[in-house]
């Protein structure tokens, strides 16, 4: 969901098994932490909009404000455009763009926020310094939120499972990105400038998936495991072959197969206020 400059290669990549997934994440999950901050004029964007699930959520809690969804994937705006227009929200609109430089003046935006974006770019610090610059002064606000792979659990855990989680870890770093953001917000905002360090608030929050919905999340993977993203990456640096690789794409499948299986996905937000 970023551009070329920004990332290697999208670890996860755009099919349906992964849209359709992201499709399901709502402000209510994903941005809970922001919700408080919220009033009703605000002016946001939303970074790495994806199908726009939590962006159209965004718009809806500010009728007289405005939501901007950005994203550098086309086709994912054309479906948050449709998704927008079925819930009759006439306050949020899509662009693509690039997180490294965004097409906004300085002091554009009371909230700057994004989801799982960072963990996949080769530069997180540079945008989320993008992300301050485009927030308003005065209290203008940058919530990020991203998960912690090296921190999931699961139930079961077969080793075909486990050995998925250290297949990732690889594969999403050969990508350029880092598969364990979640822990590294707060470095990345010092970094990147968020002073005074008295303006940023640190949480920890989580996605606990079971019966129905541990399922979708398993048919999910089922897919995306086998997309070149994922697949590719791990052949082609012989981190693992097509064989095991197609193996585990039937592993996840039958995990969500599982009575009573479930899986807790830990994230790391942070939420800080421009001076």
């Amino acid at each position: 969901m970023t551009s070329k400059k920004e990332q290697a290669a999208y670890t996860h990549g755009h099919h349906s098994s992964v849209v359709n997934d992201h499709a399901r994440r709502t402000a209510n999950d994903s941005a809970a932490f922001l919700i408080p901050h919220i009033k009703p004029n605000h002016k946001i964007l939303d970074l790495g909009c994806g199908p726009g699930t939590i962006t159209a959520d965004l718009a809806a809690l500010v009728p007289q404000g405005s939501v901007t969804g950005g994203d550098a994937v086309s086709s994912v705006l054309e479906q948050a455009s449709s998704y927008a227009a079925s819930r009759g929200l006439d306050n949020v609109s899509f662009q693509t763009v690039d997180g490294n430089d965004l097409p906004f003046p300085d002091d554009t935006f009371d909230v700057v926020y994004c989801h799982q974006l960072l963990q996949h770019v080769k530069d997180p610090v540079g945008i989320m310094r993008e992300m301050r610059r485009v927030a308003k002064p005065g209290g203008g606000i940058v919530a990020v939120r991203e998960a912690d792979y090296a921190g999931f659990v699961f139930y079961p855990a077969p080793p075909e499972i486990r050995r998925w989680a250290e297949l990732y870890q690889l594969v999403a770093r050969a990508n350029g990105g880092e598969p364990d953001a979640g822990r590294y917000l707060h470095v990345w905002a010092r970094q990147a400038g968020f002073t005074p360090p008295d303006q940023i608030t640190p949480s920890w929050d989580s996605w606990r998936y079971a019966g129905q919905r541990a399922t979708q999340f398993s048919l999910s993977w089922h897919g995306r495991i086998l997309q070149p993203g994922f697949m590719g990456t791990a052949v082609r640096e012989g981190f693992s072959t097509e064989d095991e690789i197609r193996s585990l794409s039937e592993a996840w499948k039958k995990w969500g197969e599982t009575e009573d299986c479930m899986i807790v996905i830990p994230h790391g937000e942070l939420l800080y206020r421009k001076p």
